[in-house]
Formats: structure tokens, sequence, C-alpha cells
């Protein structure tokens, strides 16, 4: 039976949709499942929900907008072979929708009529979409620096858009307030995000012929798609289907890396705080730091800092293989050179590297790089 599992108590919670937190205010997560193999993937649905044999709650109506079955194309980056999964294929533009299809399926599930998230631009346009598709009214904050193409498209899709001034964590201070009266669909928050980002795993695990990779390498802000791969991987090794865990190797940029300043034992308020082109990993203060750190430890794996001339540099290099990423996952690709320098990704292994979203998300940004 699921239950919903606080790491660090040991506390365990029925699995409520509306429950986002422990009652010591402690963020939850999902103990892993038992896995599953290539007999129990529903083949039909070309969507996330394939892997629907993964996921808790017995969902019976699926919000789904057809997030997942991204493309995971080969090429050559610098001295490295490495396969990128494009997931700004996703409904949306990032992989965002992943944990969003889950999640909101499970609040429209539990006659949730209205809810609101904090977001730096991708997780506040992903849930207005599902929100959208579920007829749920959703209220979005955002930074008031958010990207504008981002705040237009979850206004688009219906949903309300406040900017509220300040950084990242004020948006995320206010709508802890205003969760008091309704439901807080926050994707770094609730518990039932991390189910829908952990297909990322299973879905590699399946493009590479039911095999796992040797690494990972992708960019953390609050670390769900670290946490998602740790979830999915460790399923897939519980359950026999896979003979190791992939090395995690996780970027983030140089002026917001608290997840890299803990990793390496720093104190993470130690670090210098500023603005980054990679909006989408600004985050100081991730609430599952102590899980995002110890998933990238029990993988074997490795992070860096990367300046923001190396993030301008990859996002540049990525558009002139074809590849129009946004630069906060640029920096996934500009932290394989460093990986590759330091070792971490050896000759001959198989590499992933995500490219979390679009360019299109980051219009503003990206025409002062290419004008």
């Amino acid at each position: 039976m699921h239950v919903y599992l606080d790491p660090r108590s040991g506390r365990t919670y029925p699995l409520d949709a509306r429950r986002w937190q422990g009652d010591d205010g402690a963020p939850l997560t999902l103990a892993p499942g038992p896995g599953i193999g290539p007999e129990s993937i529903t083949t039909s649905a070309r969507s996330l929900w394939r892997y629907r044999a993964a996921l808790p709650g017995a969902i019976t109506r699926p919000i789904s907008l057809g997030e997942g079955c991204t493309p995971l194309i080969e090429t050559r980056w610098g001295d490295q072979d490495v396969r990128f999964k494009l997931e700004w294929f996703n409904p949306t533009g990032s992989f965002k929708d992943r944990g969003t299809s889950v999640m909101v399926s499970l609040l429209a599930q539990a006659g949730v009529e209205s809810v609101i998230e904090d977001s730096s631009g991708n997780g506040g346009s992903s849930v207005a979409a599902y929100c959208a598709a579920a007829r749920i009214r959703a209220r979005i904050l955002a930074p008031e620096t958010t990207s504008p193409a981002k705040v237009l498209q979850a206004r688009a899709y219906g949903a309300e858009v406040a900017l509220v001034p300040g950084d990242r964590a004020a948006a995320a201070e206010q709508a802890m307030q205003e969760a008091r009266t309704t439901s807080y669909a926050s994707h770094n928050w609730h518990p039932l995000f991390l189910q829908g980002t952990k297909t990322l795993a299973y879905e590699i695990w399946e493009d590479l012929g039911f095999t796992a990779p040797d690494v990972v390498v992708t960019v953390a802000g609050a670390g769900s798609i670290v946490l998602g791969c740790d979830l999915g991987f460790s399923e897939l090794l519980a359950a026999g289907h896979i003979d190791r865990l992939p090395r995690l190797l996780v970027a983030q940029p140089e002026r917001c890396a608290p997840v890299h300043a803990a990793f390496q034992g720093s104190s993470p308020m130690d670090s210098d705080f500023g603005p980054t082109i990679a909006e989408g990993t600004a985050i100081r203060a991730p609430i599952r730091l102590p899980e995002v750190v110890d998933a990238i430890r029990r993988s074997g794996g490795d992070t860096v800092a990367i300046p923001e001339d190396d993030i301008i540099a990859a996002t540049r290099r990525l558009a002139g293989i074809g590849l129009y990423a946004e630069p906060t996952s640029a920096s996934a690709a500009a932290a394989i050179d460093v990986f590759t320098a330091r070792g971490a990704i050896r000759p001959g292994e198989t590499a992933v590297a995500v490219l979390t979203g679009s360019g299109l998300k980051a219009a503003a940004t990206m025409q002062k790089l290419f004008a």
C-alpha cells in the first residue's frame, strides 16, 4: 500500500492528494515502489502513462496532454559521445509536465477545484496547462523577474498570474501563506510531483533497450530530476531490471549553487548568490536539499558549478547543432565538458544529458544571445 513518507523522521501518512507536507512541516515523498518490468508497460499509451503500473493512487482518469515519450538523440559533444534527452518536447515545453500530470490527476480525482502554485516559470506554466485540462482554477505566483514568455504562457492557459516583488523565495513564501485556504499544487513540495518525474528514469531505461546508462547529467534547482531519477532507477534496481544505479552528475549555475556547495562539504549559505541566466535553477534554499545530496552520493555521482560565460557558450553550441535549449538546461551540456575532464564520464560509457526546457521559454534572453 502506498503511503507518504517523511524520509527525515520515518513518519508515514495516508496517501492524500491534498496533503503536501508533514505535520511538522517536513517535505514528503513516497518510498520506492517494487518497480515494473517490460511486461508491465502499457505499450498502447504514447505518454508517461505507459508506466501507470509504477505510479501510485489508482488513478482512473489521468489528466494527460501527451507528456513523456520525448526523443533521445545521439551526438558528439566535445570529446564525448552523448545522448541528449529532449524534454522540451513535452506539451508545455519542459520536463515539469511529467510531475504535473501525475500531481494534477490526483488533485482532480480528489475533487480539488482550485490550486495555488509558485514558480520561476516552467512549473507555473505547466500547472496552468494541466489545471486548464482538468477544469481546475489556478493561481500562479512568480518572481517579478520571471521570463515574460513563461508568464504569457501561464496566462494563456487561463491561470491568474501574480508577479511577486523579490526573488524566488519571496514567491514561495507568499504561496505558502495563501495555501492555508486552498490546495497547494507545488511542484517543489507536493510528493506526487516526484512520482511523475521518476518516469524519466523508466523512459531512459526503455529508450536504451531496457538497460541503464552509466551516467545521467542534469541540472538542479529544487532537484526534482535528481530525486525522480533516484526513485525510478532505485525501483528498477530493486526489481532486478538493472544491475546498478547510473551516476547522477549535477550542474548548477555558479551564482546559485547550494546543492553543489552542500555536496562538496561547504555550507550553502556561505556561497555567493546573484542573478543568473539559468533562472530555472535559481533556488537558494531547496526544500529537499539533504535528500538531493544523498541521492547524488548514493549513485556515486558528482556536482559542478558552471560560470555564466560557460552557460552562455553552451547555449550557443547547442543551437549550433540544432538544439534550441534555454540557458537553464544548457548548463547540463556545459557540465559534460567538466565531468569528462574530471573522469566522471569515462570513454565508452553511455551518457545521457537531460535538456530540460526549450529556448522558446526564454525568448527575451535568447534574443540578447543571438541578436
